[in-house]
């Protein structure tokens, strides 16, 4: 048990936020670099080499640069054993984003010096705000012409509404960048073969001099609830000031916090009993294999190979025999895990998004992981009638992923998938055809308001060409409403039905 604590204070979990190209898979690959899991760093931009990011391991990924999925990559830096989830950068699958920021212990944002505060940073910012953790800011990319410090300090405190703590300061940017300037230690740390400028050190010094005086103070409590974020500048693709981020960020840093369950129950790390939650499933990830995988975040509890868990939602028992650990698609089988660590289970179909697994006869359950409600509809069909099995199978499992959502048409059999954005339905494709062998094609019905109904409430004959009436996967009825204007009507029409929205 003594091991089992120590091993539990030295996990650190957190997860890698910003916009699109502002350098998050870079960051991470620099991360894994100093934990020595890959020995070189490809710029994910390469696509012409054949580098490719480590945490960019679906094929659609490699292909455009972009990452699509959360990867979740492990490695020991310094007596601690860190899990980093690497998010979707890309805003059509910010879904997936939020529940993968519902596993962890604090959160990094990287933020592009040029730009600053950019949309989608901003969106997930708000919902790491609600949860109250930790946030590290890296402004990144200062090798290149950045935006005047200052300037980004103060737009990250009122665009963001948390105050900065800047534990190092860059001293120029692109072509006359010195180095950074570390607050802590008082001293300059020079950029490699700077000519050094006295004007612009000068500057520097001035901006540093108004800070101390004019600055928010230091404060560890308003950093363990998320409401002042320690600020580093540096550049990721040069790897600089990426060394001196990570041991900060080691020390401020919280180990795995307790949870809170669906009746207010408080689980500790600590408690002898497992627990966990799925917060993802991914198919294909060895397409040799087509096997399928459900992320766990371990809430509670020592996690040991072989031993049983019950799934809460149905009561049923399970053996966790087959487990891994992962570093993006590389993975290994797993003996031992404490709260904090993240774990593939094998899934054979058993568990969803948002499902508990717990040992002992104590049952527990985690509150469920939010939906988004999808804007974009279109119709599926396989172009080849004779690749049926596939097409079903191929949809089933993309479908628990929570890639995209399915709907069926009230009384025929017709398949409709909902997304947020236009992306999810390219790589559905992309994947159905790579993944499945299976060519298929839309008939776009546009974009639609999606609205639930109470079962006891629905009459058919409240549908019409204006709201189209379809079943959920769980066969719960929706309304696919033409505008907002059909929806109103509706409200005013049958003043007494229920409708809601998910989120």
């Amino acid at each position: 048990m003594e091991n089992f604590q120590e091993q539990l204070k030295n996990r650190r979990t957190f997860a890698i936020i910003s916009h699109p190209d502002a350098g998050k898979t870079t960051l991470t690959e620099q991360l894994l670099l100093h934990g020595g899991v890959i020995r070189e760093a490809g710029t994910v931009k390469g696509r012409g080499s054949n580098k490719l990011a480590s945490s960019d391991w679906m094929a659609i990924e490699q292909q455009r640069g972009i990452s699509v999925t959360s990867s979740v990559l492990q490695f020991d830096y310094e007596g601690k054993r860190i899990n980093i989830l690497d998010t979707p950068g890309h805003e059509d699958f910010s879904e997936d984003t939020y529940r993968t920021l519902m596993a962890v212990d604090s959160v990094v944002m990287v933020v592009d010096a040029a730009k600053g505060i950019e949309p989608q940073t901003k969106k997930l910012f708000e919902i790491v705000s609600q949860r109250g953790i930790p946030v590290f800011t890296f402004f990144n990319k200062i090798d290149r012409d950045a935006r005047p410090a200052l300037d980004l300090v103060d737009e990250l405190e009122t665009v963001l509404g948390i105050q900065a703590y800047p534990m190092n300061w860059p001293v120029g940017s692109g072509q006359v960048l010195q180095g950074i300037y570390d607050l802590q230690a008082d001293q300059l740390v020079p950029f490699k073969n700077a000519t050094i400028h006295s004007e612009i050190v000068d500057e520097a010094m001035d901006e540093i001099e108004l800070l101390r005086d004019a600055g928010n103070p230091f404060d560890e409590d308003k950093i363990a609830h998320g409401q002042l974020t320690q600020v580093f500048f540096g550049s990721a693709l040069v790897n600089f000031g990426v060394t001196e981020f990570l041991r900060e960020y080691l020390t401020y840093a919280p180990a795995p916090a307790a949870m809170t369950t669906v009746d207010d129950k408080k689980i500790n790390p600590e408690d002898a009993q497992f627990s966990g939650f799925v917060f993802k499933i991914q198919a294909n990830m060895d397409p040799r294999h087509r096997d399928r995988i459900a992320f766990v975040r371990i809430v509670s509890g020592e996690f040991n190979r072989g031993m049983d868990v019950l799934l809460q939602r149905n009561g049923k028992k399970l053996k966790l025999s087959n487990v891994t650990q992962f570093m993006a698609e590389e993975r290994e089988n797993v003996q031992t895990a404490v709260p904090g660590d993240i774990i593939g289970v094998y899934d054979t179909g058993n568990f969803q998004i948002g499902d508990t697994i717990y040992s002992g006869k104590k049952a527990v359950q985690f509150p469920d992981l939010p939906t988004f409600t999808p804007e974009l509809f279109n119709r599926v069909v396989a172009k080849d009638v004779m690749k049926q099995k596939s097409y079903h199978k191929g949809i089933e499992q993309l479908v628990q992923e929570g890639t995209i959502q399915l709907y069926k048409s009230w009384n025929g059999g017709d398949y409709i998938i909902g997304a947020v954005g236009q992306l999810q339905f390219e790589v559905f494709q992309f994947r159905m055809e790579n993944e499945y062998n299976v060519e298929i094609q839309f008939e776009p019905i546009g974009s639609k308001v999606a609205r639930w109904i109470k079962p006891e409430q629905l009459d058919e004959k409240m549908s019409s060409s204006r709201n189209l009436l379809v079943k959920d996967r769980y066969d719960e009825p929706v309304f696919l409403f033409e505008n907002k204007f059909a929806l109103n009507w509706f409200h005013d029409k049958y003043p007494d039905v229920e409708l809601e929205e998910k989120m």
